[in-house]
């Protein structure tokens, strides 16, 4: 039970609700509630899969980009898109940064950024921090 709960708080971590999935982790490793690299496992399993939740809701805004009430401009959409395709495939490592990294991920989306490669950078990103949650937590024990 409490590598879902970790799983479940990781997934809307990482979705655009607000949520915090680090402290909990950070009390499980420090109470030693289960095995560490389950807790890692759990922990990016559910962010990545909030992320990839992230992506697909990308993909379907230009579906609704030509209604009058869709609230940026296709002017706006196209800037975004030549930024993002400058800069924003490589930032996806960055995914897991606090306020930027749940709407980089959803950019990916808007921008259809190759799923694969997507999968890559966000999960190698997101695992190497909880991975670097799960050790300064341990440095507390």
């Amino acid at each position: 039970m409490a590598y879902f709960s970790l799983f479940f708080s990781a997934l809307i971590a990482a979705t655009l609700l607000p949520a915090s999935s680090e402290l909990l982790l950070s009390g499980m490793v420090v109470k030693q509630t289960g095995l560490l690299w389950l807790l890692w496992l759990s922990a990016t399993l559910g962010n990545v899969i909030g992320s990839c939740v992230n992506y697909y809701l990308g993909t379907q805004v230009e579906r609704l980009s030509h209604h009058r009430w869709f609230p940026v401009s296709p002017r706006a959409l196209e800037k975004a898109r030549g930024h993002f395709q400058k800069y924003g495939t490589v930032s996806l490592l960055f995914a897991w940064l606090p306020v930027i990294g749940d709407p980089l991920t959803l950019v990916a989306g808007v921008f259809r950024i190759k799923f694969g490669l997507f999968l890559l950078l966000v999960s190698l990103g997101k695992g190497l921090r909880y991975a670097l949650v799960i050790a300064l937590a341990l440095e507390l024990l």
